[in-house]
C-alpha cells in the first residue's frame, strides 16, 4: 500500500498540517485511548460506525465492564450482548461482534489477529474499519475511509459524485492511501476522523478555523456543501404492523424472540399479529391464549435506514391459563418492573417502561 508506486499524490504538507492541528485541538482523552489495545480500538470502531462519539461513550465504557477481554464476550451469550447494545442500532453490528469474538478465540487462540487479511475475514469488518485498528493499535500504515474521512478528501480535492458509486469510491480510496503518512499512522487516522467530525462538519463547516483550508478545492470553490455528493432521494417506503401487549395475572407481559437474521434479529419483542386477521382469533390459534378485548393504543413510527415502520400496539389481558405449552426459549413473561438482561429493541423498551410507569401510578 505504498504511495510511491501510485500515480496520485497528495500535496506535500497535507498530512503535516493535520497532526500540527491535531497535536493542539484533536481528541486524546477517549476512552478507547486510553490502555490501547486492537480489542478496545476494535468495539470502538464498531459502535462508532453510523454513531456519534458522544452517545457512544457510556455504551462503550458498559460494555468493556462487562467484556474486558476477547474470550469474555466469546463466551457470553448472544442475548447478554444484545442487551447491552439496545439503543445503539443496527443491532448486526452486535451480532457480528459476538460472531467475530468467538472466531477470534477459536482461529487465533483469543488474540486480536495482526494480519490486515485475517482481520479483513473477521464478519462486520470491512476495509477501512480493519486498516482504522490496525492502524490505531498497531501503527500498521492502513489508509482508512470512513464518513469522516470521505468528507474531508471530497472536499479537499472537490471529488464530485456520490461516494456509494464505485468510481467516486475508488478515487477517494486513491487519494486515502496517497494521504496516509509512513509515520505517525495512529495519530493521523485519529485526526482525519476528528477534522472530520469537529471542523470539516457536513453541515456548518468551519473553514476559516481548518488547517487544510488553504489547499481546499472546496473552500476555493465557496461550494463545500456540495461535497460529497449526496445519494439520490428515495421516498421511504412504509410498512404496518400490529403489536400485541398481553398480560397476565401477574402484570408480566408476552414476549417472543425475533428469527436471528433480518430486522431487530435475536432480539425480544411483542408478538405481531399479521394484516387482516382478528388479533383475538390470532392469539388463540398461535399463542394458545385466550384474551379479553384488545384496546388500540397510541400508534408509533420507528425509522429504518430504509423504510418506515408503523407501529399499532393493543393492548389486553389473557383469560385464564395458556391452552398449551409455550417454548420458554422464544416466549417469556417479562416483568416491567424487574427488568432482566434481554436484548430489546429501542422502542419494545420504550413502550415496555411505559407500562412499568402506568402499573405504578
Amino acid at each position: 500500500m505504498s504511495p510511491d508506486n501510485h500515480p496520485t499524490q497528495q500535496p506535500a504538507r497535507f498530512d503535516q498540517r493535520l497532526l500540527a492541528w491535531f497535536d493542539q485541538c484533536g481528541r486524546h482523552d477517549l476512552p478507547w485511548q486510553k490502555d490501547r489495545s486492537a480489542y478496545r480500538v476494535w468495539i470502538s470502531e464498531i459502535m462508532l460506525q453510523q454513531t456519534q462519539v458522544a452517545t457512544v461513550i457510556p455504551y462503550f465504557e458498559r460494555f468493556m465492564a462487562r467484556f474486558p477481554a476477547i474470550r469474555s464476550l466469546a463466551d457470553a451469550e448472544l442475548d447478554e450482548v444484545l442487551h447491552l447494545w439496545t439503543g445503539l442500532g443496527y443491532y448486526a453490528r452486535a451480532r457480528n461482534l459476538h460472531r467475530a469474538a468467538q472466531q477470534i478465540r477459536d482461529q487465533h487462540a483469543g488474540d486480536f489477529p495482526a494480519d490486515f487479511e485475517q482481520v479483513l475475514a473477521l464478519p462486520g469488518i470491512g476495509r477501512s474499519t480493519a486498516g482504522a485498528i490496525l492502524a490505531q493499535a498497531r501503527d500498521q500504515r492502513f489508509a482508512i475511509l470512513d464518513g469522516n474521512a470521505k468528507r474531508v478528501l471530497a472536499r479537499y480535492h472537490a471529488v464530485d459524485g456520490w461516494p456509494g458509486e464505485k468510481a467516486v469510491e475508488r478515487r477517494l480510496w486513491e487519494l486515502a492511501e496517497a494521504a496516509t503518512p509512513g509515520r505517525r499512522v495512529r495519530d493521523y487516522t485519529q485526526a482525519i476522523m476528528d477534522l472530520g467530525a469537529t471542523v470539516c462538519r457536513r453541515r456548518q463547516p468551519d473553514c476559516p478555523g481548518c488547517p487544510l483550508a488553504d489547499g481546499c478545492q472546496a473552500r476555493r470553490q465557496g461550494n463545500p456543501h456540495d461535497y460529497p455528493g449526496r445519494k439520490p432521494r428515495k421516498a421511504l417506503p412504509v410498512r404496518q404492523t400490529t403489536m400485541l401487549i398481553l398480560q397476565n395475572a401477574a402484570g408480566e407481559v408476552l414476549l417472543e424472540q425475533r428469527p436471528p437474521a433480518g430486522i431487530w434479529g435475536g432480539l425480544w419483542s411483542f408478538p405481531e399479529c399479521p394484516p387482516d386477521t382478528p388479533p383475538q382469533q390470532w392469539c388463540a390459534s398461535q399463542l394458545g391464549l385466550e384474551t379479553e378485548e384488545l384496546t388500540p393504543q397510541a400508534p408509533l413510527r420507528h425509522t429504518f435506514s430504509h423504510f418506515h415502520l408503523d407501529i399499532q400496539p393493543l393492548c389486553g389481558a389473557i383469560r385464564g391459563a395458556p391452552t398449551r405449552m409455550m417454548e420458554p426459549s422464544k416466549r417469556v413473561w417479562y416483568n416491567t418492573r424487574r427488568p432482566d438482561a434481554r436484548g430489546l429493541p429501542a422502542p419494545i423498551k420504550a413502550l415496555l417502561q411505559q407500562l412499568a410507569t402506568e402499573s405504578d401510578q
